[in-house]
């Protein structure tokens, strides 16, 4: 059996970039290819990833340069386990009758702060996808 996590945002310019991109790691490192799917889109893409984010990421060794923001569809929400919102409303985005699981984890928005803020909520995003990924094991 496959889990679906799906990482939503707004613009998918930022915090959910960073948590599919950690997630990437993790998965990787964890040996769950197989298990795991994943997924990030917005409901409003920006055109590009936030390049406060990019040089955050780049310091903690992962590459996001080459990401573009996307628009999350229907299907893949509804088809998702878990959908991780990043502190913004997930009305927009869970279908009505959807039997999956909603978190939000509350993360400040990274666009326009400051290195230190940004590595900050980067560090934040990393901790809650390794949380999430210790759960998924053990499940």
């Amino acid at each position: 059996m496959t889990t679906t996590v799906a990482f939503v945002c707004v613009q998918n310019a930022g915090r959910s970039q960073m948590a599919h991109a950690f997630a990437e790691r993790e998965r990787a490192a964890r040996g769950l290819e197989d298990s795991i799917d994943l997924v990030t889109g917005g409901t409003r893409p920006a055109d590009h990833v936030h390049p406060e984010v990019v040089d955050a990421m780049s310091d903690a060794g992962v590459d996001v340069s080459e990401r573009m923001p996307r628009e999350v569809t229907f299907e893949e929400v509804r088809d998702a386990d878990y959908v991780i919102t990043m502190g913004c409303s997930a009305e927009d985005v869970c279908p009505a009758g959807w039997a999956g699981e909603n978190r939000d984890w509350d993360l400040d928005d990274p666009d326009g702060r400051s290195p230190d803020e940004v590595a900050r909520i980067r560090d934040d995003v990393e901790h809650q996808v390794s949380d999430l990924f210790d759960e998924l094991e053990a499940e």
